[in-house]
């Protein structure tokens, strides 16, 4: 029978195949009952010895499993990619539409068109190439040795070539070569922050354990590919490697395919939106005309005409410069943009997730109090923090470097330089504690003890409070236990002080350290940032939610919490969210703010939870656990020092570790946005209005109401009033809030605004049949010249009604770029029917009476638009 968590016989080679959270599941269970097993069930198992594998063993296991490097993506072709960036309904119907303009003898417009495919699938080929380089940033991070013992001989080989079952040691410094249960370790303390984002190191132990059902990170006797040694030294079993590993597990997530964000959605949905437009009225335009006056070769082109009208060729070109111009802009605020359609889901973001360790703190573990027993601050208990780390000469942790930082301060009133270390008591798992031994400058031999307070406590016979000494009786016991408890729960990592006087002699043993005197505490905090406070506070004033993600435990993640602002009255563990349903987690991520102890597969759970909830949700990390929430994320923030597999999984890049930077991001991206939501509005409402148009004067006329040669000349001088778009100036009442996509509100401004432009189209139709008599098909050339420019310039106009919720040309003014496009476009139209080229397009010049009329129609439309638009906007804010 195969052991429950030996690796299996074959190993998955490319992340494209399915099942990947039963796979996780496996690596998670497999190291659940390593943890479990006692060191010769541990060797039966990997097939090994304490003498390790031999070379031939190793050689054929190499064979059988493949290389210890995390599982790579099939990468695709750039023939692939090209097919994928050209699948897309809006670059098809783009590039048959100017195929057929081409053959209509308009070349002008066919090129415009092709030149946008083109651009359009540049990008998405540009996208769509970096999610193959994720794989390479993993292994490339990998590239290192290890130490392992085979043939009962300790060597240096490549990292690649560990198999399961090899035995391997560990040292300071070295990087966990895969994932190993500890056989024996001395001292040993591991940094995995990158896949939990703990500040602090790790302590490490080779005893037993089972799995309780929490992360398997929390457990003491397994370290992970992707960690390494901080101190001490170790001896272990490899019993995963590659794929099969813990880090392997996420590396599935990371490379694959990304998910379509609520952009790439909102894209999608307003294309084919338009193309269910054009499905209807396209085939009705040609049925029309063909049965009303029998030309159906005329009817053909006249549709094709249409068809062309109400493709929205502009959106690439509009959202393309729109994202361009916002990256321009992020990056002088210290934001590099990787991926263009990110800088929009930043400004619709509405939840932000972020890690705590760095960005919310100072990513700096600081001595932040020193006190004695009843928490009051006192420097004597500084002074003998200090002494003991600055004679120890152990590998000093991190604590100790906080405790050192104080050395100006503690040399100017201590006169450290005037003690004398006598001896060393090493730190050991066993104590959790290490003393050193000194002669103070009056002569006296004192051993000064830090450490764990339990540890302490349990070798204390006295305290000491304001100067007295005295004994620490059973009733008082507790009452002391209090309140370092106090400082626990505040978030802070606690380690007591205690000293003893003792007699002068050859050596000091473990045994000395009894009857010690408390002194006191040090507490240890990686504090909050200056600027984290006030950044939260403008993000939740524009709307962002901040939830807090973190490996870290929930007390200190808390105390962070509680100091920069953000509510933690509701806190969820990585433990109590291992078994919950989707659905359940769902309806919990909604109230919660903050989550701790997390794996990096919660962190992802977690974002997938708030986006089915229609939130979009931004993602703000740095470490190897972080990668998997930065893919899944509508928009996924790193920063210039994080590891490479996290920037490269992210959307975002920023040069400076600072919510504040973020925040101007958010607000850069929410202009983006309204500027590529006035195009939306503007060019499917009046194509909507314009085709309303087309199929009532169709039924009627005897005559196409509009030559296909001046529908594309109309769609033209209209598309290049559009072009200002991008650096139109954004009111402040647009980027006060979330903008996400909302193709229900997009909807009602087209059947709204539409029908607007419409009701001015048939006015002038009643006036050039009527009044000018243009309602014969010998004055076909009158009426289609008199719509051409009501139509032109209506919808020129009317641009500037559409691009702000304020009154037009009083409460908002338009860019200068987009007003004089605006005037050059109507003076174009005023222009064409008394041009050279007039008869080339069909138009014939127009009676003098035509003008007061088409002032009036333009007064009346612009002001009918506005009380419907503020109709809209009053209903959609009820």
């Amino acid at each position: 029978m195969r052991n429950p968590f030996s690796l299996p016989s074959i190993l998955p080679k490319r992340l494209v195949q399915p099942g990947r959270a039963a796979v996780a599941a496996g690596i998670t269970a497999r190291i659940a009952e390593a943890a479990a097993a006692d060191v010769e069930t541990l060797y039966a198992a990997q097939g090994t010895s304490a003498a390790g594998l031999t070379q031939g063993e190793a050689e054929a296991r190499l064979e059988k499993y493949g290389q210890n490097a995390v599982a790579q993506e099939e990468g695709h072709s750039w023939r692939d990619l090209l097919v994928m960036a050209v699948l897309n309904p809006l670059v098809i119907l783009l590039s048959l539409l100017a195929i057929l303009s081409a053959a209509t003898g308009d070349l002008r417009a066919a090129i415009v068109m092709l030149l946008m495919v083109v651009l359009g699938v540049a990008l998405r080929f540009v996208q769509e190439a970096r999610a193959d380089t994720a794989a390479a940033k993993l292994k490339a991070m990998i590239r290192v040795t290890a130490t392992v013992v085979r043939d009962g001989v300790a060597r240096e080989i490549a990292l690649a070539e560990l198999v399961p079952g090899d035995i391997v040691r560990l040292a300071a410094g070295d990087m966990i070569p895969a994932d190993v249960r500890l056989l024996s370790c001395k001292d040993l303390f591991v940094t995995q922050g990158s896949l939990t984002g703990e500040s602090m190191p790790v302590e490490k132990f080779d005893t037993r354990e089972t799995v309780t059902g929490g992360s398997p990170l929390e457990l003491k006797n397994v370290c992970f590919l992707g960690t390494s040694v901080e101190s001490g030294t170790a001896t272990a079993v490899v019993v995963g490697t590659g794929g099969s590993t813990y880090l392997g597990s996420i590396a599935k997530a990371i490379v694959g395919q990304r998910v379509s964000t609520s952009f790439d959605k909102g894209v999608s949905r307003f294309t084919w939106l338009m193309i269910r437009f054009m499905i209807v009225m396209v085939p009705l335009v040609f049925l029309i005309n063909g049965f009303a006056r029998h030309n159906w070769h005329e009817a053909f082109f006249f549709a094709l005409a249409v068809a062309v009208g109400m493709t929205p060729e502009m959106l690439p070109m509009i959202v393309t410069v729109c994202l361009s111009k916002g990256a321009i802009a992020m990056s002088k605020k210290k934001v590099i943009v990787k991926r263009l359609n990110s800088i929009q889901n930043l400004g619709a973001m509405d939840v932000l997730c972020t890690d705590k360790t760095g960005t919310l703190t100072m990513d700096h573990v600081v001595l932040e109090r020193h006190c004695d027993v009843q928490l009051a601050e006192d420097d004597d208990v500084l002074m003998l923090a200090y002494l003991n780390s600055h004679f120890q000469t152990g590998l000093k942790n991190v604590l100790d470097r906080a405790v050192l930082a104080h050395k100006e301060e503690i040399h100017d009133q201590f006169r450290v330089q005037a003690h004398r270390k006598l001896d060393e008591i090493p730190f050991d798992f066993g104590r959790r504690l290490m003393s050193v031994v000194v002669e103070t400058p009056e002569g006296q031999v004192r051993l000064i003890c830090k450490g764990a307070p339990e540890e302490v406590f349990a070798r204390c016979g006295h305290f000491e409070y304001d100067g007295e000494v005295m004994p620490m009786e059973t009733v008082l016991i507790e009452d002391l236990r209090d309140e370092y408890r106090r400082l626990s729960a505040d978030g802070f990592r606690v380690l007591a002080i205690a000293y003893r006087d003792l007699d002068r002699k050859s050596a000091y043993a473990k045994s000395d350290e009894s009857d010690l005197v408390l002194r006191g505490y040090v507490a240890f905090f990686d504090p909050p940032k200056e600027t984290t406070k006030p950044a939260i506070a403008a993000l939740r004033e524009h709307g962002v939610t901040v939830k807090v993600l973190t490996g870290d435990n929930d007390l200190v993640s808390k105390k962070i919490c509680h100091e920069v602002g953000i509510p933690t009255e509701h806190v969820l563990l990585g433990s109590q969210i291992e078994g919950m349903p989707d659905a359940a987690l769902a309806e919990v991520v909604e109230r919660t703010t903050l989550f701790a102890r997390l794996a990096p597969t919660h962190k992802h759970r977690i974002i997938l939870a708030l986006q089915s909830k229609g939130h979009v949700v931004g993602f703000l990390g740095d470490g190897i656990n972080d990668a998997p929430g930065l893919r899944a994320a509508d928009v996924g923030v790193s920063v210039d020092s994080a590891v490479d597999i996290a920037k490269e999984s992210a959307d975002l890049v920023l040069l400076e570790k600072s919510l504040l930077v973020l925040g101007d991001g958010v607000l850069e991206g929410r202009k983006v946005f309204s500027n590529i939501l006035k195009y939306i509005r503007m060019g499917a409402s009046s194509s909507f209005g314009n085709m309303l148009s087309v199929v009532g004067a169709s039924a009627f006329l005897p005559f196409v109401p509009m030559a296909p040669i001046q529908i594309l000349t109309n769609n033209l001088l209209y598309d290049f009033s559009q072009v200002p778009i991008p650096a139109d100036n954004v009111d402040p009442e647009q980027t006060a809030r979330p903008r996400p996509w909302s193709m229900n509100d997009i909807t009602k401004f087209i059947l709204f605004i539409g029908p607007c432009s419409s009701v001015f189209d048939y006015t002038t139709y009643l006036l050039m049949y009527f009044v000018f008599g243009a309602n014969h098909p010998d004055h076909a050339a009158l009426f289609q010249t008199g719509w051409f420019v009501e139509s032109l310039i209506t919808q020129t106009l009317i641009i500037h009604v559409i691009r702000t919720n304020k009154m037009p040309l009083v409460q908002s003014r338009a860019s200068w770029p987009m007003g004089l496009t605006t005037l050059a476009v109507i003076a174009a139209g005023v222009y064409l029917p008394f041009s050279p080229i007039a008869g080339a397009l069909g138009f014939t010049p127009l009676p003098g009476l035509y003008w007061p009329f088409l002032l009036v129609t333009v007064g009346c439309y612009v002001a009918l638009t506005q009380v419907v638009k503020t109709w809209l906007l009053k209903k959609a804010w009820s």
